[in-house]
């Protein structure tokens, strides 16, 4: 499917036009659409993939999906949501009758009902943190509402939309006024812009980017210089590293990258990458497969090729080739010597998961996109001994050891598949059947038989399609408070599916697929293999990353706490939950195993999440963050930061333009770090003041405030060091004046500024003006414009995704160098000021407090 139809808004009476558009050979000749999952009459079957509809009435509203099909088979769009305003009618496909308000208790957003407006004027709620000085509210909360307008499409506005399939110029809900209030706090004033009203206008368009390194599975070297193919087009080339950057075309459902190694080192390594449809950056490390080194075999002999006997385990089954069976690609038989390299994928390794090609998906005779279940995955290459030039191979036989196959289900449907490149999806090439007569007398296993012709360098495939499916509900949180209003978006999570031994739940012995899904507002919903008889049949060991940082998954020991993990009892003693820690204190803290056990219909208790039956994935996504689900959280040196407005950096559509904008730029987020050490016994806190410094409509105006607390050099006595983020100097929203931002570097605690960077020092020297620098308790400078680098204490990283060029920049810092990457603090390199920490006499205030107690005479 190529082009997959998209989501409408119309009011009733208005005209829509679905499309879709799928290839193939041979070309697909029929086109089914279907509203709700129910197939629409016969004036919905066409040659081509168009619907259109005429006089829209509310009952149409709904999901619409195509089917296109061809002697070949079928496949399936996804589908496309139509609203229908204007009409008093409560209730909506896809929208759970009686909720009143656009959004669902996890902040998440619906299509609205019929009957309302696709945009209300009345901002919608979202809670901001206040400094630390801010005093509390009755409530003994430092929350303050300052407002959002929910990113929902607007409806079209004449009585018809254009003709055509093209991308039409969509209309959402935004920010239409902003308001500038001050809140006291500590002796002054601090500044917040609140929404004020909503609006429709223009969507925004944001860049959608998929970034990572692409790193061999066995010793991590890089994939230097390889290509990066989407289908059939060549895009780009990994960097001297193995970094690399796609962007995701539009309209893309499903993006299907493959990276070839033109040395021959690697197997093709064929991804399913998730990415975030809102826009911004996801990040994603990708491995490859060592190819096996080529064994020497005689062309006019027969000659068999164990699978997976690596490791001293039992082959999985052999690849058996007759005499003769080696071709040139004119036809011809090659008699020679052949170089074969067959290398094996053998899923009872744990650690080969990372390293498998696609996400183990087919398309069934209905279009849909099912799961698979791998017993063992192959790629062979077999070259000329001589020449070096590509061979053929055909009929060849694959053999396998009924004996490997654990689920006795899985003998009867076992079949041999192939990757497609440029789908992402596995085809059928043919079935494995009990193998007739005996074998050799050695031989007592019984074997799976199946043909083989290799025609093109493919990827080969032992599987079962599984319908034992289930999804599993996992959220993202900014910290161990686990607020529904902290939770973070763009978290890549990943799912193995694992099969235990039994009587070991803890002790898998082999994986069986993978899945990952980017984080909404919503959390996640992950595709597992589940069992409602034996609920510890299948296992899930699940990981959190955000920008390559790994995120931390709740405890289980010494006590498991269910309020905690997100699920309550007796469930969750059925699921099992252990992070992968439970045995071992030293072992990392960044997953967790469960026992998929799919959710008993008749069971109260297991009605609420975070397991869902494979056909409730409306209701899994759609669940209020009240319901049973699954955690990670990000865990940090104590930080806070404050946007005089407001900004998600989870959501990149709710920024506004604002000359107070910490991000001046939508498309484009500069991040800036200063790395201050501090020689003192303590770790302190640091905090960043940022103002306008040299623009006429910013001058002395804050843009917000930034605290991290300082992190301990283990190689260093009584030395800390601390990454602040500052505001970047540069162009305003409106892209017309520079400003240089007034950034003041205060340390919390008796502290005195002993060293400032000679080069930084030089630098704001020959670009004048110099800020007032008086006070030995703090450092100000007006901040370069100039992206600088470690060498002066400065590092800046520029990305499409603000958090993730946060965290290159913190980890670059952490390092002390420009290119590096560290989560240990180096406190002594890289740095751009120093201050000495006394412990304060009784009594005695420092600068940081008399700057928050009395901030004009400080």
């Amino acid at each position: 499917m190529v082009l997959h139809p998209k989501a409408k808004v119309r009011e009733a009476g208005q005209d829509v036009t679905f499309c879709c558009t799928a290839s193939g050979t041979p070309a697909p000749k029929k086109y089914y659409w279907y509203h709700n999952g129910t197939l629409l009459g016969r004036k919905a079957q066409h040659s081509s993939g168009r619907l259109e509809l005429r006089g829209l009435a509310p009952e149409q509203a709904g999901t619409y999906h195509c089917k296109a099909s061809s002697e070949a088979g079928a496949i399936r769009s996804a589908p496309a949501q139509l609203t229908v305003l204007g009409e008093d009618r409560v209730g909506s496909a896809g929208v759970t009758p009686g909720w009143g308000d656009h959004r669902d208790p996890a902040n998440r957003s619906v299509s609205p009902a019929q009957g309302q407006q696709s945009c209300e004027a009345q901002p919608e709620p979202s809670l901001v943190e206040l400094p630390s000085e801010c005093p509390q509210d009755a409530s003994g909360s430092r929350y303050y509402n300052v407002g959002r307008c929910p990113s929902t499409p607007c409806a079209a506005g004449g009585p018809a939309e254009p003709s055509g399939c093209g991308a039409e110029a969509g209309h959402c809900c935004g920010v239409r006024r902003m308001e500038l209030r001050e809140i006291p706090c500590a002796g002054s004033l601090l500044p917040v812009k609140v929404v004020a009203e909503c609006g429709c206008g223009p969507c925004a368009q944001p860049r959608v980017l998929v970034q990572g390194r692409v790193t061999a599975a066995d010793t991590g070297e890089p994939l230097r210089f390889g290509q990066i193919f989407l289908g059939r087009s060549k895009v780009g080339f990994t960097g001297y590293r193995g970094s690399f950057t796609i962007e995701v075309p539009p309209d893309t459902q499903r993006l299907v990258a493959r990276f070839v190694d033109r040395q021959r080192r690697f197997v093709d390594a064929v991804k399913v990458l998730p990415f975030d449809r809102r826009g911004g950056t996801v990040y994603q490390e990708v491995k490859m497969l060592r190819m096996k080194e080529p064994v020497d075999l005689d062309g006019s002999q027969s000659n068999a090729i164990p699978l997976g006997d690596a490791g001293g385990r039992e082959p999985v089954g052999e690849l058996v080739l007759p005499a003769g069976a080696f071709l040139r690609p004119s036809g011809e038989v090659f008699n020679g010597t052949v170089k074969a390299s067959v290398t094996f994928l053998d899923p009872r390794d744990m650690a080969t998961a990372s390293a498998a090609s696609s996400d183990l998906s087919f398309a069934n005779a209905e279009g849909e996109i099912v799961p698979l279940r791998t017993y063992g995955m192959f790629a062979v290459d077999f070259r000329e001994g001589e020449s070096g030039a590509a061979l053929q191979a055909g009929p060849l036989q694959v053999r396998m050891d009924a004996g490997q196959v654990w689920m006795p289900e899985h003998l009867h449907k076992m079949k041999l598949w192939s990757l497609n490149p440029d789908t992402g999806l596995w085809e059928e090439e043919g079935v494995l059947r009990p193998a007739g007569g005996g074998r050799r007398k050695r031989e007592e296993r019984t074997f799976l038989v199946g043909n083989l012709e290799i025609r093109e360098r493919r990827l080969f495939n032992l599987d079962v399609p599984e319908d034992r499916r289930c999804f599993v509900k996992v959220r993202a949180y900014s910290n161990e408070k686990f607020n529904p209003y902290e939770q973070l978006e763009g978290v890549v999570i990943s799912l193995i599916n694992l099969e235990p031994q039994p009587g070991f739940p803890s002790n898998p012995r082999a994986w069986g697929r993978f899945d990952s899904v980017v984080t909404g507002p919503n959390g996640a919903c992950l595709p597992a293999f589940c069992d409602g008889r034996r609920p510890d049949a299948y296992s899930a060991y699940v990981t959190a990353t955000l920008g390559g940082e790994e995120l931390e998954a709740v405890a289980s020991s010494p006590k498991l706490n269910p309020s905690a993990v997100g699920v309550s009892q007796p469930y969750l003693g059925k699921l099992g939950y252990r992070r992968s820690d439970h045995d071992d204190p030293e072992l990392k803290k960044t997953a967790f195993q469960i026992n998929v056990a799919k959710p008993d219909p008749n069971n109260v208790d297991e009605s609420n999440g975070p397991v869902y039956s494979y056909r409730s994935l409306q209701e899994c996504e759609q669940a209020p963050v009240s319901a049973n689900h699954l955690r990670f959280y990000r865990v940090e040196v104590d930080k806070y930061e404050y946007n005089v407005v407001p900004f998600k950096e989870s959501d990149v559509t709710s920024w506004t333009g604002d000359y107070l904008a910490w991000w001046p730029n939508p498309q484009e987020f500069r991040a800036c770090f200063i790395k201050v050490q501090l020689e003192g016994p303590q770790e302190y806190m640091v905090r960043s003041r940022n103002a306008g410094g040299s623009h006429p409509r910013t001058r002395g105006r804050l843009y917000g405030l930034r605290d991290a607390r300082s992190v301990r050099d283990p190689l260093l006595e009584n030395t800390s060091g601390a990454c602040v983020e500052f505001k970047c100097s540069g162009m305003l929203f409106d892209q017309s004046l520079v400003d240089r931002t007034l950034v003041s570097i205060v340390p919390q605690g008796s502290c005195r500024r002993t060293a400032v960077n000679g080069l930084l020092r030089d630098y704001l020297s020959r670009h004048p003006p110099l800020a007032d620098n008086n006070h030995t308790g703090a450092f100000t400078m007006l901040a370069p414009v100039d992206p600088l680098g470690h060498n002066y204490g400065i590092y800046t990283v520029t990305d499409q995704n603000p958090r993730l060029a946060k965290e290159i920049a913190i980890g670059r810092c952490f390092d002390g160098t420009s290119d590096g990457f560290s989560r240990e603090m180096k406190a002594a390199t890289g740095t751009a000021v120093t201050f000495t920490c006394q412990e304060r006499p009784p009594g005695r205030e420092s600068f940081f407090q008399r700057l928050l107690t009395a901030p004009a005479e400080a």
